[in-house]
C-alpha cells in the first residue's frame, strides 16, 4: 500500500520538487517499506522518536526535522539531521549552532514563518526575521547554514486562502533572497504544502513538500 501511495504521489510531483515523507508516529516497519520503495527523505517532529528511528534504519536516509524544536532536545538529532525546517527564533538558531559545533557539523536550517490565520502555528514574522539576520550574533554562527524558508497554511477548505498564504511565503523568500542571500547558492528552498494542499504549494513555488497521511495513511496519536 505504501509503495502504491508513493508511486501515485511521485507522478504528481515535478522533478524540481523534493518529497519529504512525513513519518511521525509511524512504526519503523512503515518507514522501511517506504525506503524499499525508493524513498530516502523522511520528516519527523519529535527529536527522540527521530533519534530512535535513525538508529534502526539504513544510514543513507536524510532526516528532516519539521516540528517545533525544543532547545534541550537538539542534542539528540544534531549528529545526523539533514535539515531543520522549523527555526522560529534567534535563540533556537543559536542553540542549533552550538550543538552543531559540538558535532563538528554545519547544520542546514530553514526559517519558519507564520503565514496562517491560526494562532496555534509557530513562526517568525518579517520584522523578527530581519532583526535576526541583521544581528551581530547571527554573523558569528559558523555551524548553521540558512537554506530557505518554511511555512504552514491555515487548515481550511478555502483553496484561495491557502494559495494566498503560500504566495506570501514565496514573497518572503524572494525578499530575503534579494536582501540577505543574493550570493548564497544554498538559499533556495521553500518548504510548504502537506497531504491536502501540496499541489497548490507546488504551483506557488514550493521546492519541498511534506506529505504524510497520503503516503502512510491516517496517523494514530494514541
Amino acid at each position: 500500500m505504501i509503495q502504491e501511495n508513493l508511486n501515485k504521489i511521485r507522478k504528481t510531483i515535478p522533478l524540481n520538487v523534493t518529497l519529504v515523507a512525513v513519518s511521525k508516529t509511524k512504526p519503523v516497519t512503515d518507514l522501511q517499506e517506504a525506503y524499499d520503495a525508493g524513498q530516502r527523505i523522511f520528516g519527523e517532529n519529535k527529536a527522540l522518536e527521530m533519534r530512535d528511528k535513525h538508529q534502526q534504519l539504513p544510514k543513507d536516509i536524510q532526516w528532516h526535522f519539521i516540528g517545533h524544536l525544543q532547545t534541550n532536545k537538539i542534542k539528540y538529532i544534531a549528529p545526523f539531521v539533514t535539515l531543520i525546517h522549523s527555526i522560529d527564533s534567534a535563540s533556537l538558531l543559536e542553540a542549533v549552532n552550538k550543538e552543531a559545533a559540538k558535532n563538528n557539523r554545519i547544520i542546514n536550517c530553514l526559517l519558519q514563518f507564520h503565514i496562517a490565520q491560526e494562532e496555534t502555528k509557530f513562526g517568525l514574522d518579517m520584522k523578527e526575521a530581519t532583526s535576526l539576520l541583521e544581528s551581530e550574533s547571527f554573523k558569528n554562527l559558523k555551524n548553521i547554514n540558512i537554506c530557505g524558508v518554511m511555512g504552514m497554511a491555515t487548515f481550511t477548505d478555502d483553496n484561495e486562502q491557502i494559495r494566498n498564504e503560500f504566495k506570501t511565503l514565496k514573497n518572503i523568500f524572494n525578499t530575503l533572497k534579494d536582501s540577505y542571500f543574493k550570493d548564497s547558492e544554498a538559499f533556495k528552498e521553500i518548504s510548504m504544502g502537506m497531504s491536502d494542499d501540496y499541489p497548490i504549494a507546488i504551483e506557488e513555488g514550493a521546492t519541498l513538500v511534506r506529505v504524510g497521511s497520503k503516503i502512510f495513511g491516517v496517523r494514530n496519536y494514541n
